[in-house]
């Protein structure tokens, strides 16, 4: 019998001083089986890091949803859809490969990739060449150290308060606080 996902529900509470977005986001993350407490806390940071882009690129007419993940390769970990069902940002987290970034391209406005992990270099100098032609998509590296303090912050019903402020995220619960400061890569 195959395992099912574990439903995650937050409540993040976002201050986007860089980009004057000021909201609150119920979310709900669908654990994969296989998949950690990093890796999904790390979709709810990518989400946190663009959310604004609710209110800039669909004038706050669109929805924030997280996808299939690893249930399905074809679905992005989270987008962002307007009112008419087009995507709009498609997000991916961890260490894709460049044919399905090309794909993610053709079927959304714009791609953004959050790397993570000990090993996003390596993958990097590997792919890096392969994803220079694609204009629609940006690269972002989280640090290991930051992607793995994540977890702390990880539970079944997560009240979370997000602060971007001069390109860093700050992600606080009322057990712990975790700053995240992206590299843009591409």
């Amino acid at each position: 019998m195959a395992l099912k996902s574990t439903i995650f529900k937050a409540q993040l509470a976002l201050a986007d001083i860089d980009h004057g977005y000021y909201a609150d986001h119920g979310l709900t993350l669908a654990r994969h089986p296989s998949e950690t407490d990093e890796r999904m806390m790390v979709r709810l940071v990518a989400l946190a890091l663009q959310a604004h882009e609710l209110q800039d690129i669909c004038q706050g007419d669109g929805r924030w949803a997280f996808g299939a993940g690893l249930s399905d390769p074809d679905d992005p970990d989270a987008s962002l859809t307007d009112f008419t069902g087009r995507k709009r940002l498609w997000l991916e987290v961890g260490q894709p490969e460049d044919k399905p970034l090309a794909k993610a391209c053709s079927k959304a406005d714009a791609v953004r990739v959050y790397a993570f992990h000990h090993a996003a270099e390596v993958w990097w100098k590997g792919i890096a060449s392969k994803l220079a032609r694609l204009d629609r998509l940006q690269v972002w590296r989280i640090p290991a150290e930051q992607s793995q303090a994540l977890v702390q912050l990880a539970e079944r019903s997560m009240q979370l308060q997000a602060t971007v402020q001069d390109g860093m995220l700050t992600l606080s619960s009322a057990q712990a606080s975790v700053s995240i400061e992206p590299l843009r890569w591409q």
